[in-house]
């Protein structure tokens, strides 16, 4: 933590958009209209965190799981990554000095968004401003099974020894390896769980749920995240000096 940065501020969020099926559920209306007010949703946190100057968003937009969702669904979702990472939209971040990266296994998507994905990433590497990591076919179990394969290929190959495996060098190896783990993890949609979402990232990150669902996620849910995450102490292991105090 640098001295000029407000420990009641997470530099790091990262967000479990959860609950647009359930929200056009409920408002009789196909699955996709709520992937498409989710999008709008996740536009609106971007501001949010540029205008508190929030260094780092990940955003969990396309878990491993969501391949067994219903053709039609998947279908859809990719649609709208397509439609999300248009020259328009993505001109208005760069713009912003915003900087993007995706993380997960892009092997599975078509070559249309792989290329897409790559230009967005060069587009905007140099920027300085807030960094936005999507998320996308991420599974925490296989950031690390990768991580994993990575140093037993570079044990194989003699570029590092076996004994010098430790925690630092695993998280050298992890999808988001160059940035701070997350401070703050927002789950919406009411569930109490973290799917699956970087799991060696969250050791000490601090957790807020929420009942409500992502397209309805506004500035003010946000600004409620932030005012229960600043009535924290964390303590990463370590006891309250206060509590154990003598005096």
């Amino acid at each position: 933590m640098t001295p000029d940065t407000d420990p009641d501020i997470p530099q790091h969020i990262a967000i479990i958009m959860d609950g647009n099926n359930r929200w056009a559920k409920a408002r009789g209306m196909p699955a996709k209209s709520g992937h498409r007010y989710g999008a709008e949703a996740a536009r609106e946190i971007v501001n949010s965190c540029l205008s508190r100057n929030i260094k780092y968003l990940t955003l969990f937009a396309f878990s491993s799981e969501n391949w067994l969702r219903p053709r039609q669904e998947v279908q859809g979702l990719m649609a709208l990554f397509l439609s999300v990472l248009k020259r328009k939209e993505i001109n208005q971040l760069h713009k912003h000095n915003v900087r993007l990266q995706f993380i997960g296994n892009r092997d599975s998507f078509s070559q249309k968004l792989q290329k897409n994905m790559h230009e967005v990433e060069e587009l905007t590497q140099n920027n300085t401003g807030t960094t936005v990591i999507v998320a996308a076919d991420y599974g925490g179990r296989w950031d690390i099974s990768n991580a994993v394969s990575k140093i037993v290929n570079e044990v194989a190959a003699g570029a590092i020894s076996k004994d010098s495996i430790d925690v630092d060098l695993v998280q050298r190896y992890t999808s988001i390896s160059g940035y701070p783990d997350p401070d703050l993890c927002i789950r919406t949609g009411g569930e109490r769980r973290l799917s699956n979402f970087l799991l060696w990232q969250f050791a000490y990150t601090e957790l807020y749920f929420t009942d409500c669902y992502w397209p309805d996620f506004d500035d003010v849910q946000f600004q409620l995240a932030l005012d229960d995450f600043a009535k924290r102490q964390r303590r990463y292991g370590n006891h309250d000096e206060q509590e154990y105090s003598d005096e």
